[in-house]
């Protein structure tokens, strides 16, 4: 079942998906027009906006929670050429990739929990502010060989009381952009306790770690 609510324009249909957002306001500060708060009815109005401009606000949702579908067939999103995983500093994952988590929908980016306290897990909910979660995302680098593909499926499975196991062509970037590591298949912390952030160490065994 949709936890996304619909809300239909002339030109462009945005969808948001309150699970997956983590209240980066990118949508009230760059479009409050579309996007307005505190308002009675629906709080966003698609037709107040150029859909090339509303387009590419949801480009820069960094949770995802915000989505489109253009009625011009021709002009929606396609997925990145590059897969990234972005370890933001004291915060979540920031994936921009051709994903896929099960979900019956395309998915292209997500911010995903890696400090074990949010509510919404696999999804980050900015629960890690209030838990005062401390992690580098400028950690070292470790070589890698290009790979042959820089994209195509993301597979990011979240396993139950562990941590991400991602399969497919990815790199991993600090949330500068910095090269962390190229990689196929990995496995990423998110219980907050490794050692090796962003990737798993085995933490989440030893502190009881649970997703339920």
């Amino acid at each position: 079942m949709s936890t996304k609510n619909e809300y239909p324009g002339a030109d462009i249909t945005v969808y948001f998906e309150a699970k997956k957002c983590i209240h980066a306001r990118v949508c009230v500060l760059t479009l409050p027009n579309v996007f307005r708060v505190n308002v009675k009815g629906p709080w966003i109005v698609p037709d107040n906006a150029d859909a090339e401009d509303i387009a590419a606000l949801a480009h820069n949702c960094p949770s995802g929670a915000i989505t489109y579908k253009r009625h011009d067939k021709d002009k929606q999103e396609q997925p990145p050429f590059t897969n990234l995983i972005k370890v933001l500093e004291n915060g979540p994952l920031a994936v921009l990739a051709d994903v896929d988590m099960g979900d019956s929908e395309p998915l292209i980016r997500t911010t995903l929990c890696r400090c074990g306290a949010s509510d919404k897990k696999p999804f980050c909910d900015g629960n890690h502010e209030k838990a005062g979660f401390s992690a580098s995302g400028e950690t070292e680098a470790r070589e890698s060989e290009p790979l042959a593909e820089q994209k195509g499926k993301l597979t990011i499975t979240p396993l139950e009381n562990g941590p991400l196991m991602c399969k497919g062509n990815m790199e991993i970037c600090s949330g500068t952009g910095r090269r962390l590591n190229r990689t196929q298949q990995t496995s990423l912390c998110r219980c907050g306790a490794s050692k090796s952030k962003p990737y798993c160490d085995g933490a989440h065994v030893g502190i009881g770690f649970t997703t339920a």
